[in-house]
């Protein structure tokens, strides 16, 4: 079960943009070809499936929190590829919705929107794709996105902070049962990085204490935990299977 170092074949969930669509331009630049997945900014993944080097990468639409929408992006992305060797799930939503503010019809929505995209999406995934591995024999990666709000609790976000840290816990399950077929599966739990979605914040009068919350007195570029997630899928990284990366610029020390 040789994992190759490139020329895989990676289906990046959310890749629309952000961190999916550096995850992509990481893996593209390895020389692995990519399905490009999003759910609705159809405009927006198409100027990331333009922005990758080299070539055979394709375009990939549905709706993840419809589990038939799921096995479509996977069966679709699987017969563009000629199969699937790695699974980065990116996807997911963060809305907005403390407790003392947020009305109970409101709060019931919010948590079941978190829970369908951001963790059953990607046990979903997870299944589809890792049965497709078993299958071909040849091994294969799994790397989730998950997050330091796992971790040090999220009181303005608490449905994305405790999704994610399920989705930490499915990996862990899913790396010890999925070992014997050559599959390993990671975590990686970032801080806050750049992206178009939280520029306003960056730049308006939270920047500075968003900044200061690592003492590089900084935020991460998506590229760098672009580059943490290429190598969990590398052939080199199989005995960190299980793990869960912490990637917040020690922002955040767990014990």
């Amino acid at each position: 079960m040789n994992l190759p170092a490139s020329g895989r074949r990676v289906l990046v969930s959310g890749a629309s943009r952000g961190l999916g669509r550096a995850v992509a331009q990481a893996f593209a630049a390895n020389g692995d070809r990519v399905a490009v997945h999003f759910g609705s900014r159809a405009e927006e993944a198409r100027t990331t499936l333009a922005s990758l080097a080299g070539t055979g990468h394709t375009l990939v639409g549905g709706d993840l929190a419809d589990p038939a929408g799921a096995v479509t992006v996977v069966d679709t992305a699987a017969e563009a590829l000629g199969g699937i060797d790695v699974l980065v799930n990116n996807a997911a939503v963060n809305l907005r919705h403390p407790l003392p503010d947020t009305p109970y019809e409101e709060w019931v929505a919010v948590w079941q929107q978190h829970v369908s995209v951001n963790l059953l999406a990607t046990a979903n995934l997870s299944h589809l794709a890792a049965r497709r591995m078993i299958d071909q024999g040849s091994g294969g990666r799994i790397v989730n996105i998950g997050s330091r709000g796992a971790f040090r609790g999220e009181p303005d976000h608490p449905a994305y902070g405790a999704t994610k840290a399920a989705v930490h816990a499915l990996g862990q399950s899913l790396a010890v049962s999925l070992a014997p077929y050559g599959i390993a599966v990671a975590s990686v739990a970032p801080g806050f990085f750049a992206t178009e979605r939280v520029s306003s914040r960056l730049e308006g009068a939270e920047g500075a204490a968003i900044r200061a919350q690592s003492p590089f007195d900084r935020v991460a570029e998506p590229a760098e935990i672009a580059a943490a997630v290429l190598w969990l899928a590398s052939p080199a990284a199989e005995w960190s299977s299980g793990t869960i990366l912490d990637l917040n610029g020690a922002s955040h020390l767990r014990s």
